[in-house]
Formats: C-alpha cells, sequence, structure tokens
C-alpha cells in the first residue's frame, strides 16, 4: 500500500498561492518531506483527514490546538523526511490500515476491515485489535518524539447522544490501551465525534462500517521541532 497525501482547499489567498504551487507538476511528483519545504504552512489539513468534508463546519478548536501548524523551511524537510520514515514503518508493519501523510503529520484509519475495530455497541479493545495495536505501540516506541491523537467516530444507527458517548468510550479504549502498554501519556491526546463527522455513505452498510472508525493522528512533539531547527540552523 502506498502512503497518500489529501490535498484540502484553502480560502486565504495565501492558499490559493499554495495550491497553485501543488499543482505544478514537480511538486506533484515530489515526496513528502520535499513537500513539506515547498508547501509551508497550511490549514486544517490534518483536521480534514480526520473529519472530511465537514472541516470547517464547527470544527473541533480544542482539536485544532492539539494539531498545531506546520513547520516550514528546512526544518520542515527534516521533520518530513522523519515522518515519512515512521508512516513507512506503520505500513509494513499493519497494511490494512490507510496510512496518510499530512502536512507534518501522519493520519492512520482503522475501520472493521483493517485490524482495530470493535463488535456492535462495544468498546472494549478485543484479541485482534490488540493484535495490531502492539505492532503500533512498537513503531511508536521506535519514534519517542511524537505525539499521539486518537479520534473516535461512529456510523449513523442509533440515538446521537449514545452514539457520542461510544466513540469517546471508544477512543479512550485506545489511548488507555496505549498508556498502558508503554506510551506515555504525556504523548496521547483524545477526542471523539460520535455520528456527526461521516466520511462515507451511511445509508449503506459498506459506508457505516467505514464511518465506525478510529483515527490516529501522529504529530510532531516540540523537543522534535526544536531538535529540527537547530539542525536547520534556525
Amino acid at each position: 500500500m502506498k502512503t497518500t497525501i489529501k490535498n484540502f482547499k484553502l480560502f486565504a489567498i495565501t492558499g490559493i498561492l499554495v495550491m497553485s504551487l501543488t499543482n505544478c507538476k514537480s511538486v506533484q511528483n515530489a515526496n513528502n518531506k520535499q513537500k513539506g519545504a515547498v508547501i509551508g504552512a497550511t490549514g486544517g489539513a490534518v483536521l480534514g483527514a480526520i473529519i472530511g468534508n465537514n472541516v470547517g463546519k464547527g470544527g473541533n478548536g480544542e482539536l485544532g490546538a492539539v494539531i498545531g501548524g506546520v513547520v516550514g523551511g528546512a526544518a520542515g524537510v527534516i521533520i518530513g523526511n522523519q515522518m515519512d520514515k515512521q508512516a513507512q514503518r506503520i505500513e509494513e508493519e499493519i497494511p490494512g490500515a490507510q496510512v496518510e501523510r499530512v502536512d507534518d503529520a501522519i493520519v492512520v484509519t482503522f475501520d472493521e476491515n483493517s485490524g482495530v475495530y470493535f463488535a456492535t455497541d462495544k468498546y472494549n479493545i478485543n484479541s485482534a485489535s490488540q493484535e495490531t495495536l502492539n505492532k503500533l505501540i512498537g513503531v511508536f516506541k521506535e519514534y519517542p518524539d511524537t505525539n499521539i491523537l486518537v479520534v473516535g467516530h461512529t456510523d449513523s444507527v442509533g440515538a446521537e447522544d449514545y452514539n457520542m458517548t461510544l466513540s469517546k468510550n471508544r477512543a479512550y479504549a485506545v489511548t488507555d490501551y496505549l498508556s498502558g502498554n508503554g506510551i506515555s501519556q504525556g504523548r496521547l491526546n483524545t477526542n471523539w465525534f460520535g455520528e456527526t463527522q461521516p466520511m462515507h455513505d451511511n445509508s449503506t452498510a459498506a459506508g457505516r462500517a467505514k464511518n465506525r472508525r478510529v483515527n490516529v493522528a501522529i504529530l510532531p512533539s516540540d523537543e522534535m521541532v526544536e531538535n529540527a531547527k537547530q539542525q536547520a540552523g534556525n
């Protein structure tokens, strides 16, 4: 499975300039670490990878603060290189997961077909999910200078309030499992959206299965950013 990069609409004038650059053939053919230097700071791309087309429609301010901004220039190249390597390791360890490199981050999406999933109305981590998460934990330990955001979602079956609580419980089930298996609490953040942020059609069984998902975003820590700036001579 090849790592993919999502393109998101930007609304400021600077964003229009960024879009024109990303349409250039040389940028389209660049790898992620090169794009980190060319594109620079963009808005909402990681959030968009987590909540899809609803980005900008009452998005979660707290979540935006956790995600932070994008590091450009030479430091961005260094961070991009490190995140590229980590994304590749995740793909090697968990080939069923959807792995995306978005800005300075990695977004991993797990659904019922990719190793971390929950039975209907359940939020316990089953044995199959444990096996996948253990592989992910191994990668996290290889790259300790990153923070981890876990975001839970559900399909639209059932009451909205119930689904909000269910998505919260599922997201915390994942972060609790990570922290209970050697990942520092200081690296972890948890969020949830219930049924409010579907990325697929809830009127079909296949779409609902994909909406019952957990996103894991891997983000540069402050220490990682500072080290990159020092290496770049900033």
